[in-house]
């Protein structure tokens, strides 16, 4: 195997503790073939770097007009990003003092991102973590995936990872044994309105989750709710009862809607998201309650 194959990904999340069971390292790839309209990590869909600018950090000193004439431009006296006409080459953000300008998602290669694994490795191991590829989608860059995940079997560290289903299923076929834990997002059962929020259809998702299941793999589905838009009852009823049908999903885990991903598409000069309601507590013990008293399995780690 090429340890130096690289790959783009947009951030290491160390001692997460809430994407798999134990201490984790996430691993963040950058691409994904969906769009969601409540999209938490709006960074990660696009398989490039991204050039973020907040403004409010800005303390206008000029440095990067200098860098980058035809992209940093004054518009009624505020500075402004022309972005059609930036190159990625980031050099205006090496003159940023203040960090107003960063660059989301870099290149990287598998030995980079396993000696950051390692370093993790004691607290894997006293409290059966392990890593998570996450995204954006990891099986977009499915090559330079399937290589993390090789090292790490390797090194008997334990692996998930999140997928949003959309994905060859030849691919989910060839990286089935090197995962420990599949966490399966379900976003919405009508495939109608699963278009209308995510730019695709479902069929394709569940015909993998069918695949899946179907070769034993441990399932844990994640249900994001977004209030108003996919927590309609039939789909909570058609989510529940799949763990009813297959004893092999190890439970559901509701992942409420934040406005997080809002204020970084802004900053990424992605297109402006729709802000939703956040569910409230009252609204996540009532799903719950409804999902057990049916028969549902809620995740417990």
């Amino acid at each position: 195997m090429n340890c130096g194959m690289t790959g783009t990904i947009f951030g290491i999340q160390h001692f997460s503790v809430q994407d798999g069971a134990g201490i984790r390292t996430n691993i963040f790839l950058s691409g994904c073939p969906l769009k969601c309209i409540w999209c938490h990590n709006p960074e990660g869909i696009s398989k490039t770097p991204l050039l973020s600018f907040v403004a409010d950090k800005c303390v206008d000193c000029g440095a990067c007009f200098t860098v980058c004439p035809t992209v940093h431009i004054r518009e009624n006296n505020e500075h402004k990003l022309k972005r059609e006409n930036c190159k990625r080459c980031f050099d205006c953000v090496k003159t940023c003092t203040v960090n107003a300008l960063e660059q989301v998602g870099y290149k990287t290669t598998v030995d980079e991102i396993m000696d950051a694994v390692l370093r993790d490795k004691r607290y894997y191991d006293s409290s059966g973590g392990g890593v998570t590829l996450s995204g954006g989608e990891p099986m977009v860059q499915f090559e330079f995936a399937e290589a993390i995940l090789k090292e790490c079997k390797a090194k008997n560290i334990n692996t998930a990872m999140e997928t949003c289903g959309y994905a060859s299923k030849e691919h989910f076929r060839q990286i089935l044994p090197l995962i420990d834990t599949f966490l399966f997002d379900i976003k919405e059962s009508d495939p109608v309105l699963h278009k209308k929020f995510t730019g695709k259809d479902n069929e394709l998702i569940f015909d993998n989750l069918e695949f899946l299941l179907s070769n034993d793999a441990n399932i844990i589905l994640r249900y994001p709710v977004i209030p108003g838009l996919n927590d309609r009852a039939e789909n909570l009823d058609f989510i529940t009862g799949l763990t009813v049908k297959h004893p092999g999903i190890s439970g559901i885990e509701l992942m409420p809607y934040h406005k997080l991903g809002t204020s970084k598409a802004m900053r990424t000069g992605l297109t402006e998201q729709t802000v939703y309601n956040v569910p409230t507590d009252e609204m996540k013990e009532d799903m719950v309650k409804k999902i057990e008293s049916a028969g549902g399995r809620m995740m417990k780690y």
